[in-house]
């Protein structure tokens, strides 16, 4: 693809040829008062002989600038991952240590990039929509750019004007040109790629005073020359439907108010770097566009809202296309603690992550939260229920996460929009944690982040045939086949709506929502809520999805687990050879175990993970099959996980509503031996009433005590009266729902 742009001529922003470095993210103020404070705030000083120690090590291995061939994980993908980081680590070495050994290191490996990139073709490996010449994709190519450009700055006047010309006009300025002008599908549009792409030329353009790079970052390529129905790799299509492109329809565009980004946790994650230090970098700069403040502080609310989406862990809840064990001690999370500490106003909630994280940054930002911590300013970071809006207005659905006491209970239900080119087809999926293991999960992506075997370190196809799939995830399947049909340029058309969102009271937290698209012609309604209630050791999470068709459908409902069944109420017939469930959008990939028969009104089913007791207790008919499933059919790579999965599945229906209890409820201890309340408390979960306006589940206890919760399915009005009779009894309350 091409555009009508020419390639750039610098032009001083400040007219001052002269003018002080560092200045990106290290400024010449903060680097004195960091020379000031060594040897005086133990974070900081850790972290300093830290980064000393890595790059003395790089530094003795010698300088190695190898043709790149590989994808990611191969030896020279992972050779120049290793010098852009060096070149950032060094270059603040040199400035803070006042030692020319690392000013020499970063001039020495920056001539050598200089001689060799005037000379490279495009990267041989051709799988990317946007292949770079470092690296097999321009993704790659911006992540260098944007430490490279760090690096320049802390030994620019440690140069010659004669080097600087050099690099500049051998290396970092037809550098920049590649990854935007000559690759607009890349630079141009509103994605993580991109803002990384529009970091690395607006960093490079404030350290070179050139404003037509800084124009081209912050607002994109003018008149780039996309095609409207162009994709990338993951199907997503690459043009913005406004035509919005560069930093700033980045900021706009991904982020809702509240600061979720919809592409969702794991890229938001990794989006953040670019964001926050291309943000720093245009503070320090030129602080009259005052970036922390658009769009209302969209960039600090969007952290926090980070810091939310995740487990007791710190890691990172696995929605869309996430790969699990992300979590806050990653590189680009330090980063951005100290950054919403040193810009947001100094939120001591931060410290207390810092202080977990044990790094902070070898900068302004990371002197201001060393200094803070020192001086006992932490106080614990609140994590809460919250629901996070989607969408850029924030009217796109959203991530509802109830979390009662101390993360001894996390639900997180997304009816949120398709995400992007990295979303999933998934409406009205949930998943559970338990002080941040894994109770019901969500698959996350199909790959191995940078190891070479798995795919060069890529998406696997099972991405796209399996972890994408409704099927693969905690909701409603209807008919076997995803929603949208699997087709997202259908799916990103489409959200789900809120219903109601109340956390009021801790001990009987509800959300609720509604999809009506996923499938033409059927509506699904779920609600969850997270329930405390003095008979039961541990709080449970009801779940009731209720779905009404004009046509009858078969109606799947999976529930994702780990660890040993122990037990069930039911009758189950076991295979002697193992047959794929379906044929496609998912289902070729769960081999089918065991049937199980319905024998009562409630079906139970207990399985043991992590020494923890769990039961899974639905109302069901003698008409429904339970499906006893395995991830890893039609796998002959074994890329997938072997995990298992329950599936109720109910025939020939239109208008059914699923009442289902998840309760953990005991424990037991391999050195006893001994079990501790093993059996479930539930007798019967039952829906005893249902029409368009109101439908009403009841649980009973072992002790034959009755809990009832009535949803109003049209009416989500909190101030509402409302009056039921169902056998006999009348209810009366006010709101969306009713449970007592």
């Amino acid at each position: 693809m091409s555009c009508n742009v020419n390639q750039s001529e610098s032009k001083d922003l400040s007219g001052n040829e002269n003018d002080s470095h560092p200045k990106l993210i290290l400024t010449k103020k903060g680097v004195e008062e960091i020379r000031s404070h060594l040897g005086k705030l133990p974070l900081f000083d850790a972290s300093l002989e830290r980064v000393k120690k890595e790059v003395d090590q790089e530094i003795e291995l010698g300088i190695q600038v190898p043709i790149p061939k590989d994808y990611s994980g191969g030896y020279t993908h992972e050779r120049h991952k290793r010098n852009f980081l060096m070149l950032q680590k060094a270059g603040v070495l040199y400035q803070i240590l006042q030692n020319d050994k690392y000013g020499n290191y970063v001039k020495d490996m920056l001539f050598a990039y200089a001689k060799m990139y005037p000379t490279l073709p495009i990267h041989p490996k051709p799988r990317s929509y946007a292949r770079g010449k470092l690296f097999w994709q321009c993704l790659n190519d911006s992540n260098w750019l944007v430490y490279a450009s760090q690096g320049y700055d802390c030994i620019y006047n440690f140069l010659s004007e004669e080097e600087r010309s050099v690099l500049e006009n051998d290396l970092f300025k037809p550098f920049a040109d590649y990854i935007s002008i000559q690759n607009p599908q890349f630079f141009n549009r509103v994605h993580n790629h991109s803002t990384w792409g529009n970091a690395a030329v607006g960093m490079i353009a404030l350290v070179m005073n050139d404003d037509a790079l800084l124009d081209r970052a912050l607002y994109g390529i003018k008149n780039a020359a996309l095609a409207s129905n162009a994709k990338d790799n993951d199907g997503g299509f690459i043009k913005n439907k406004e035509g919005k492109a560069g930093y700033f329809a980045n900021l706009e565009e991904p982020f809702s108010p509240d600061g979720y980004y919809t592409e969702g946790p794991y890229y938001q994650r990794y989006a953040m770097y670019p964001f926050l230090i291309f943000a720093e970098a245009l503070q320090n700069v030129k602080p009259e566009y005052e970036v922390f403040k658009f769009k209302n502080n969209v960039l600090l609310n969007s952290i926090d809202a980070l810091l939310q989406l995740t487990d007791a862990d710190g890691e990172f809840f696995p929605i869309n296309d996430g790969q699990k064990g992300m979590s806050y001690y990653s590189r680009e999370l330090v980063t951005a603690v100290d950054v919403a500490y040193a810009y947001g106003g100094n939120n001591s909630g931060l410290l207390s992550i810092a202080k977990k994280q044990q790094k902070v940054t070898l900068d302004d930002a990371g002197l201001a939260v060393a200094l803070a911590i020192k001086e006992g300013k932490a106080t614990p970071f609140e994590k809460k229920s919250v629901n996070l809006s989607d969408g850029s207005k924030g009217d796109e659905g959203g991530i509802g996460i109830l979390r009662y006491g101390d993360e001894a209970l996390t639900l997180v239900f997304k009816y949120a929009a398709q995400g992007l080119s990295h979303g999933h087809y998934d409406k009205l999926s949930f998943s559970l944690f338990e002080k941040g293991e894994e109770v019901l999960q969500d698959y996350g992506l199909a790959r191995y982040v940078n190891v070479e075997q798995k795919g060069g370190g890529n998406y696997l196809k099972e991405n796209k045939t399996w972890a994408k799939q409704t099927v693969a995830h905690n909701t409603i399947v209807q008919d076997e086949t995803s929603h949208f049909k699997g087709k997202y340029e259908v799916g990103s058309k489409h959200h789900s709506e809120l219903h109601f969102y109340d956390v009021d009271n801790s001990d009987v937290q509800v959300i609720s929502a509604t999809e009506n698209n996923a499938y033409p012609g059927s509506e699904m309604h779920r609600t969850l809520a997270v329930i405390k209630d003095k008979k039961f050791a541990k709080p449970y999470v009801l779940d009731v999805f209720r779905i009404t068709s004009d046509q009858p459908h078969q109606i799947d409902l999976p529930y994702y687990y780990f660890g040993q069944l122990i037990s069930m109420n039911f009758d189950v017939n076991t295979s002697f050879s193992l047959q794929p469930l379906g044929n496609k959008n998912g289902y070729q990939h769960l081999w089918l175990e065991a049937t199980g028969t319905v024998a009562t009104k409630t079906s139970q089913f207990t399985w043991l993970n992590n020494n923890k007791f769990y039961t899974i207790s639905s109302n069901t008919s003698k008409q429904d099959e339970l499906l006893f499933a395995r991830i890893g059919a039609n796998d002959p790579n074994f890329n997938l996980r072997n995990d298992p999965g329950l599936i109720i599945r109910r025939k020939n229906v239109k208008q059914t509503v699923f009442a289902t209890v998840i309760e953990s409820h005991g424990t037991y201890s391999p050195v006893s031996e001994f079990s501790v309340n093993a059996t479930s408390n539930i007798k019967e979960v039952q829906v005893v009433y249902d029409s368009e306006e109101y439908t009403v589940v009841q649980i009973t206890n072992i002790e034959n005590e009755v809990k009832t919760l009535i949803i109003s399915n049209r009416d989500a009005n909190n101030q509402t009266k409302h009056s039921l009779k169902v056998n006999n009894k009348e209810f009366s309350w006010v709101g969306p729902f009713y449970f007592k």
